[in-house]
């Protein structure tokens, strides 16, 4: 036998080139595309049929279903998209990564694409040196392009030639005459194959080469597919394993979704096959090569779009499995916007009302984050520290998200036919929101101050923990009147008194500890670095106080006037 080590590591190789073109390609995408792609997902979800074209066509522009379904996961996390709409857009995905099995066909074995890869460095070249950042994310997906196919091309003179080398084959020939079992076999081949390349997109490549150069048959590189489809359901899984309890739901989503598929597949397999091979033998191309791997593409896409027009209406039945087998527990966080998510009501006046309530749910949240920012500054275990300090992080993200989704539906109500006094009342509750989504940020700051406090091995006095305490003890009541205030329905301008003497008590006692670092810091009690840290933890206290006292004011400022 005349294949080599340097052979097999050559076959590597071309593998590894045509992966790390499919990453650079695809991320390329992702930056041109910025947000829009992020806006796209989450405003073409209205109902399933959008949620699955949305999938096919973020899918296809990015070439990575894993991407797709990361992002997915990522805003059932933040509770952006709801199950039932992740699902749909995850069967879309399912359909826009077949696009990548037909850009190699078409390219990778009709098109002599490999002339045209020197050329198209070449152009990439200029704008990767651009200053402007889409000339680079433009040079990036070139560049990703051009690696794609050659790697492709590598892939193709490097796998071994089985006419001079019959007896590579015959392991291979040991499985595939088992009847259905060797389907089965090879099922499970190709779900390991994705899940160990961590790339759906590269083990459809693999096996059109392997295909087209007669290693395997074409049955066995359908069923290889159907693996393929299961594997790729690990990236998401994987992404959600630090997720809350609704993202780990969608990823569990995915996989049933792919699994039933794969199942309903394979009962009907041998028909499905012969199918395929007289569409191809029909109107096909004459070349058998192109023939091969025009046949893998079409089953890969026939398969999923038909098991998107079955499975689409079992939206709510995976809803429910999902549900019943990855149990809500106590513990888990669920950061869904409670009094809106449903979209307007009959009423401007009935949809302000509800936009009101949200933002005491909102509110209260971020009251959570005080208390996780006083367990971090206790906190000695460091594995719970880190915890905790992700925690804040998670709230921190949420916040910033709850404030747009809060801030979009005023501005949608607002654009109905509204009294001037319904759009003053609007602007008060949008000025509100933003000062929320402030306190969030300084308690974010706060724990951030105290993650270099703990990076740094500084030790504050018990007198410092004491004064911390204090400032603690104070910020705390001043939330807690914030919220008693936002649940009053008809507020008053009295109503903000109370507030007004804890912001006071606030600012007297940042200045009455900002005069005591000086002295303690003077006179040597700990050191200048301590002292910093302390005043800024302090400072940070002290704003939110204010973030805190303007949520209240322009909470009162929505008050009818007489």
């Amino acid at each position: 036998m005349s294949y080599t080590l340097f052979d097999f590591l050559k076959l590597l190789g071309s593998l590894g080139m045509f992966l790390y073109g499919m990453k650079i390609m695809s991320e390329g995408l992702q930056k041109i595309a910025g947000n829009k792609l992020r806006s796209i997902l989450s405003a073409m979800t209205a109902n399933r049929f959008m949620g699955v074209f949305t999938g096919v066509l973020i899918t296809a522009l990015i070439q990575s279903s894993s991407a797709t379904t990361v992002m997915v996961v990522s805003f059932v996390n933040a509770k952006i998209l709801s199950l039932a709409q992740s699902i749909s857009v995850i069967m879309g995905a399912n359909i826009g990564t077949t696009v990548t099995a037909w850009l190699i066909s078409i390219f990778g074995f009709t098109v002599d694409i490999g002339v045209m890869v020197l050329p198209l460095i070449g152009l990439a070249i200029p704008l990767m040196f651009s200053k402007r950042s889409r000339n680079q994310s433009l040079a990036e997906f070139i560049m990703g392009f051009a690696f794609l196919f050659m790697g492709l091309e590598f892939l193709k003179t490097n796998v071994p030639d089985v006419q001079s080398n019959p007896e590579m084959l015959a392991f291979l020939q040991n499985y595939s005459d088992m009847g259905f079992g060797s389907i089965l076999l090879f099922v499970m081949i190709g779900t390991l194959l994705t899940i160990i390349v961590q790339s759906s997109s590269a083990t459809v490549a693999i096996t059109l080469v392997m295909c087209s150069q007669g290693w395997i048959s074409l049955e066995i590189a359908c069923a290889t597919v159907l693996g393929e489809n299961i594997g790729t359901t690990i990236t998401a899984n994987l992404a959600a394993l630090s997720a809350n309890v609704s993202a780990k739901r969608a990823a569990f989503a995915h996989f049933m979704f792919n699994v039933f598929g794969v199942i309903w597949a394979m009962i009907f397999f041998y028909p499905f096959t012969r199918m395929i091979t007289f569409i191809v033998s029909s109107i096909g191309p004459d070349d058998p090569q192109a023939a091969v791997s025009y046949s893998l593409s079409l089953f890969h896409s026939i398969f999923n779009i038909t098991n998107v027009l079955i499975m689409i209406w079992f939206v709510k039945f995976y809803v429910k499995i999902c549900t019943k087998v990855i149990v809500s527990k106590k513990t888990d966080e669920e950061f869904q916007l409670k009094h809106i998510a449903a979209g307007m009501l009959s009423t401007a006046e009935l949809s302000i009302l509800q936009a009101k309530r949200e933002t005491v749910v909102y509110a209260e949240r971020m009251k959570r984050m005080l208390t996780m920012c006083r367990e971090l500054y206790y906190e000695k275990n460091e594995k719970n520290f880190l915890k905790t300090f992700g925690r804040i992080e998670k709230y921190e993200n949420i916040s910033d998200r709850m404030e747009v989704e809060i801030g979009n539906y005023l501005r949608q109500v607002s654009e109905g036919r509204l009294s001037a006094a319904s759009k003053e009342v609007i602007r008060d509750i949008l000025r509100a929101i933003t000062e929320i989504e402030s306190v969030g940020d300084s308690m974010y700051n706060m724990a951030r101050t105290i993650n270099r406090k703990n990076e740094n091995r500084n030790s504050f006095t018990p007198e410092l923990d004491e004064h911390v305490e204090s400032m603690y003890e104070l910020i705390e009541k001043a939330l807690d009147r914030m919220i008693e205030v936002l649940k009053i329905e008809i507020p008053q301008k009295t109503d903000m008194d109370i507030s007004f003497n804890f912001e006071h008590e606030i600012n007297t006692l940042r200045n009455k500890l900002k005069m005591h670092n000086i002295e303690d810091v003077n006179s040597k009690k700990y050191d200048y670095t301590v002292g910093v840290i302390y005043m800024d933890l302090i400072a940070e206290c002290e704003k939110l106080g204010d973030y805190v006292i303007n949520v209240v004011e322009a909470w009162c400022n929505t008050a009818p006037t007489n």
